[in-house]
């Protein structure tokens, strides 16, 4: 139970933080009026935010495990040909990791169940978990894990009809519990729905006290306040570990957030159980007044339970933590702060003024001076069900030296097109593709490609992709002995592109014009391959359902031209107009989560270079400095490069002012 005892000013939270003043974490502490409570526009600064981070643990061992009706106490991993890609909590107990090798795995722990993971190979039209895949006939396929991972979001929808959702990945998704909660306060406490007579300020009149005790969810840790938190690698054991003591420790009072937090708990708590129980999947979640901070929490005590980070807790709970561990200050940027500062935790930064921070990396470093005092002001918006386009890609480790040899392959990626389109399709039966696209590579050479109108069917089969690919492929690579040159191709992508839902038989202004089978001749990709420094340390959440940039931007483009303007792993931006390409090492992987994650990255850093470059150049100006705000996050920081770069460039410090142009924390992002 919490009780109350006299109200500690918030700086007094940061212990030991003679330059911390209260106007600097007033933000933790806001005062909660009848206007707040009343509201219906709940932005990202209301006070009674709450935000969830609901994570499923060890997602494809956990699919499998429910699959093969496998007890969750046996260790048990996916395999991806020799390669361990996931690895439940059992398992891991004997030291075994990701991408450990299957044979090593196997010697750690003999009675360790290896599962490969589910693979698409010739004449099939769906994956199968066959005997002994073989990377030289199959592809791998996720398919599976897509579709228990949309059972879990649509859980979501259904527990709380008037929450908002956003998949953050194909295994997590952030839960914005704020209209629900409001809702549950008012019916709990009635006499908050009017506004007393003596209000002094009418609706800007503070709420009365909370009761002096909340008796929080069983399932749920309560992150204490004096306390640092565990580090993020160390797991629980589970639900018997979860059980707190019901008082709030050093006497801090409770408060209306920490009473929407609670309820949320609850909610949480309801919507996780459900979970387990229809669909047999354990999962953690990290509660609090913000994405990044309940991201976080979400990995406090894993697996199978929940945490709460009360605005109380937030000081401590980040002070000791590694700065450069926070997300996007793991690359140039945090070793530009570390090295200035001569730094490494969250509270050694706390002494740095707002004002000298901006007067070193620029006006739009408030985002890092208030992400370090847990102050993220990021929207949860869920993302669009329907996807633009859909892509199966195959790094071949014996690379296609004959024609021949690629209609193997474009009949296995034809299959996995044909099976994703027809699920999208049950759900939104209209849905149906513009174009078909071929995309090609001879070792890390510019990709060539190819794109043509895909003909509305009313069934979708894998003799129609692989019919229309294979015309694609023989316009594209040539006829049999036709060509002088020798090649070596080692990847191969068919995709679908433009989907939009149309009615059957309907055909776009162009399909009057144009053969619909017509190919015509095609040309390198004018595209470079960026190779950028290493910028984050992130993870990468992979993404099932995250729209991709078309591969065809007007969707009109001419048949007989390459789509070299509007490749899948590039675009042209419409500010600077230079194109922009996603990095070889990630166009080489056959996770198309990854890829698909790092296409939207792309377009985002990209989008933040040029604020930032905006506000370097407002910055000359004689404008306040608070006055400037950078979006709710930083430029993405190539965050993705980083989990494929091999090194990076040694930033060098230059005492000779830097060209205003370059000014801020712009020039730690990756640029055009």
């Amino acid at each position: 139970m919490a009780t109350t005892s006299p109200r500690k000013s918030a700086s007094a939270l940061w212990k030991g933080k003679t330059k911390s003043t209260l106007q600097d974490y007033e933000d933790l502490n806001p005062t909660i009026t009848y206007r707040h409570l009343h509201s219906h526009n709940l932005g990202v600064k209301d006070p009674l935010r709450v935000i969830a981070l609901c994570d499923s643990d060890a997602f494809y061992a956990a699919c499998e495990q429910v699959r093969l009706g496998i007890d969750p106490s046996v260790p048990l991993v996916v395999q991806q040909w020799d390669s361990l890609i996931a690895v439940n909590y059992p398992a891991r107990k004997f030291g075994i990791s990701r991408m450990d090798r299957a044979k090593e795995a196997k010697k750690r722990c003999p009675e360790l169940m290896l599962v490969h993971v589910a693979t698409f190979k010739e004449g099939e039209k769906e994956p199968g978990y066959w005997e002994n895949p073989d990377s030289l006939t199959h592809k791998v396929s996720l398919d599976h894990y897509r579709r228990e991972s949309t059972k879990i979001i649509q859980m979501f929808k259904e527990g709380l009809p008037e929450g908002e959702i956003e998949r953050a990945s194909i295994d997590e998704a952030f839960i914005d519990f704020t209209r629900p909660v409001r809702d549950e306060i008012l019916k709990r406490y009635p006499h908050l729905a009017q506004v007393p007579d003596n209000a002094p300020n009418g609706k800007d009149s503070p709420l009365p006290p909370p009761p002096t005790q909340i008796l929080w969810n069983e399932k749920t840790t309560i992150v204490p306040i004096s306390l640092p938190p565990p580090d993020c690698a160390a797991e629980g054991s589970g639900i018997a570990e979860t059980k707190v003591v019901q008082e709030t420790d050093e006497g801090e009072p409770c408060t209306w957030h920490d009473v929407a937090l609670s309820i949320a708990a609850e909610l949480m708590a309801k919507i996780r159980d459900d979970i387990y129980s229809k669909l047999g999947y354990t999962t953690s979640a990290g509660i609090a007044r913000n994405k990044f901070i309940a991201k976080l929490a979400a990995s406090y005590r894993k697996p199978n339970s929940q945490s709460v980070v009360r605005n109380a807790a937030i000081p401590n709970y980040l002070r000791p933590m590694a700065f450069q561990k926070i997300r996007y200050l793991g690359g140039k940027l945090g070793k530009a702060i570390a090295e200035e500062y001569d730094v490494s935790t969250v509270g050694d930064l706390l002494t740095i003024t707002l004002e000298e921070m901006q007067h070193k990396f620029g006006e739009e470093s408030i985002w890092v001076y208030e992400i370090l005092r847990g102050i993220d002001r990021s929207e949860v918006k869920e993302k669009p069900s329907v996807t633009k386009s859909m892509l199966a890609s195959k790094n071949l480790p014996q690379p296609i030296v004959q024609t021949s040899q690629g209609h193997h392959w474009i009949r296995v990626l034809a299959a996995e097109l044909a099976l994703r389109l027809k699920e999208a399709r049950e759900a939104v039966p209209a849905l149906w593709p513009k174009s078909i696209v071929l995309h090609i590579r001879q070792g890390y050479e510019t990709s060539r490609s190819k794109q043509a109108p895909f003909p509305f069917s009313r069934e979708i089969t894998v003799d129609l992709v692989a019919s229309a690919g294979d015309k694609l492929w023989k316009d594209l690579v040539g006829a049999e002995g036709s060509r002088k040159t020798p090649f070596k191709i080692t990847n191969v992508q068919l995709s679908f592109s433009g989907i939009e839902s149309m009615a059957p038989g309907q055909r776009s202004i162009e399909g009057f014009f144009k053969d619909s089978h017509g190919v015509g001749p095609s040309t390198p990709s004018k595209s470079k391959r960026k190779r950028e420094d290493s910028d984050d340390e992130s993870t990468v959440p992979r993404n099932a359902d995250s729209p991709r940039a078309s591969s065809a931007r007007g969707d009109s483009a001419d048949t007989t031209a390459l789509v070299a303007s509007s490749s899948l792993y590039s675009f042209v931006c419409t500010q600077c107009h230079k194109r922009l390409t996603l990095p070889g090492g990630v166009t080489e992987l056959e996770d198309e989560e990854i890829k698909n994650e790092a296409m939207i990255t792309l377009r985002q850093e990209h989008d933040d270079w040029h604020f930032a470059q905006e506000l370097s150049r407002q910055s000359s100006s004689d404008q306040p400095r608070l006055a400037i705000r950078p979006p709710s996050h930083p430029s993405k920081l190539a965050n993705v490069n980083e989990r494929f770069a091999t090194g990076g460039k040694k930033r060098l410090k230059e005492k000779a002012k830097p060209d205003m142009s370059d000014k801020g924390i712009a020039k730690f992002f990756s640029k055009p």
